[in-house]
């Protein structure tokens, strides 16, 4: 008997999962635009691998303890969603942040915030997504969402590199924000009934 190999098709999710994984690839292409070339800025603002490595350590420093704290506030929250509005704004903010950056000093303060940000909207993420899922079809559903990670992962390092070799870091740092602000807005201006 043979078998045929099926992709996933996530068109065949529901519109809650859909908005999600469509709203949060642009956060994390945005993110993932960065990552690779992040120790040549450090370079340019006349730091070293050694302040790339620590100013790295302390984005995820503030992002572990802020997950903390936040985890327990999405639980409280009855409108989560708004909670995603704000994450996503906020990384928007910090990305604009990286424009006036000119020390190490100043970029360990934009790396808090947007650690401090990505922290504050994961946790109600999680759960609205987790809220969504058809049963039966959650292992195809957070597979959706593990494999656009993958996906926007390496479309945004290739994105970023190109948008840095022939416009400039402020190029990127404004695409950055725009695709998190275009995130943001799009589940503010959103019916409350999809995500809740």
């Amino acid at each position: 008997m043979r078998r045929r190999f099926r992709v996933m098709n996530i068109f065949a999710f529901n519109r809650a999962i859909k908005i999600l994984l469509v709203t949060n690839a642009l956060i994390l292409i945005a993110g993932a635009m960065f990552g690779p070339i992040y120790a040549l800025f450090v370079e340019g603002i006349g730091g070293d691998l050694l302040d790339a490595s620590i100013t790295g350590g302390v984005f995820a420093l503030a992002a572990g303890l802020t997950t903390l704290v936040s985890s327990v506030y999405a639980d409280k929250m009855k409108d989560k969603r708004m909670i995603l509005v704000w994450g996503y704004t906020f990384i928007g903010i910090g990305f604009v942040m990286y424009l006036f950056v000119k020390s190490v000093w100043s970029l360990l303060l934009v790396q808090m915030w947007i650690g401090f940000s990505e922290a504050m909207y994961y946790p109600a993420f999680d759960a609205i997504y987790s809220r969504h899922l058809d049963k039966h079809k959650e292992g195809r559903e957070w597979g959706a969402w593990e494999a656009m990670d993958y996906f926007t992962t390496a479309f945004g390092a290739i994105a970023g590199g190109v948008v840095v070799t022939y416009l400039g870091f402020n190029a990127i740092f404004v695409m950055m924000s725009i695709l998190c602000f275009l995130s943001a807005g799009y589940i503010f201006y959103l019916p409350k009934k999809i995500l809740n």
